[in-house]
């Protein structure tokens, strides 16, 4: 049974040369989370604030966007909301960032159905305040827009499946189906944190209820979910371990020695951006 209202057209209409310049579009953090696994070596800060390098971990979040050419970024915050705003303020280079409280345990389909008088685009870039992954944001932000889609969240392979679930989908990227977590090592496609929603589809959300947009949305859509698999490394800091190797994961510099959230992309013409929908 679907938590929100059915849209009045089922078949929702897509401009694909529309909605595609990331730096009009709103990117959501969600830094809600209140990081129980990591309390032995966080004590009482929230998690997105967890040094990685001597560096706070969603700062890189926040340097990939402004990378990718974003302007206008919402973090979702909970636990410990003030040591989240005192450490990011209201900019950080080209970005403008607001926030949105959620003074109880929201989910984060929850948080982002609170956030949406933030929401100044039809769609919304949003990233786990946890994770990482390696991708050209524009491309994914461009892809999503040549489909039919209400929803659709970037894809990482990992060799390990048994902490987190699979997602399977066809050579188009329509996703097919969500598999559980696994109690066998096997590599497999996993969710990488990084969604593409409709503001709309988060509109038709019942508010004030504590929601997953991982289990409570996304597997119940009937139509409109993609899954883009143009990814590269991805981490999460979900456990002291986790967290330990993401030290080796970001002293990895890709690609000609810069890292990845100071490397914009390319610019994609418009004959490029009609193709990507095969890339």
């Amino acid at each position: 049974m679907t938590l929100y209202e059915p849209s009045p057209d089922p078949t929702p209409s897509f401009a694909p040369a529309a909605g595609v310049d990331l730096a009009r579009a709103t990117a959501v953090i969600l830094a809600g989370g209140l990081g129980t696994r990591l309390r032995s070596v966080l004590g009482d800060r929230p998690k997105v604030l967890a040094e990685v390098n001597g560096v706070p971990f969603v700062f890189r979040l926040l340097d990939q966007l402004a990378g990718a050419g974003v302007e206008h970024v919402v973090v979702c915050t909970g636990y410990r909301a003030e040591q989240v705003r005192a450490a990011l303020g209201a900019r950080r280079g080209p970005l403008e960032i607001e926030y949105s409280h959620e003074p109880s345990p929201a989910g984060t389909a929850g948080a982002l159905r609170r956030a949406l008088p933030l929401l100044r685009s039809p769609s919304v870039l949003v990233l786990n305040g946890d994770s990482y992954c390696e991708l050209d944001l524009e491309h994914f932000w461009i892809w999503h827009h040549l489909r039919p889609a209400q929803a659709s969240l970037a894809l990482a392979r990992v060799d390990d499946a048994r902490r987190f679930g699979a997602v399977e989908t066809d050579d188009y990227g329509r996703v097919l189906r969500f598999d559980e977590k696994s109690s066998v090592a096997r590599a497999v496609l996993v969710n990488a944190g990084v969604y593409i929603v409709r503001r709309s589809l988060l509109a038709r959300l019942p508010a004030g209820r504590e929601l997953s947009l991982e289990r409570d949305v996304l597997p119940w859509l009937e139509e409109g979910l993609y899954g883009y698999r143009r990814t590269s490394r991805f981490i999460d800091i979900g456990t002291p371990e986790s967290l330990a190797r993401a030290a080796r994961f970001f002293r990895r510099r890709p690609g000609r020695g810069r890292p990845l959230e100071s490397r914009r992309g390319p610019r994609l013409s418009r004959g490029a951006r009609h193709h990507a929908e095969v890339a």
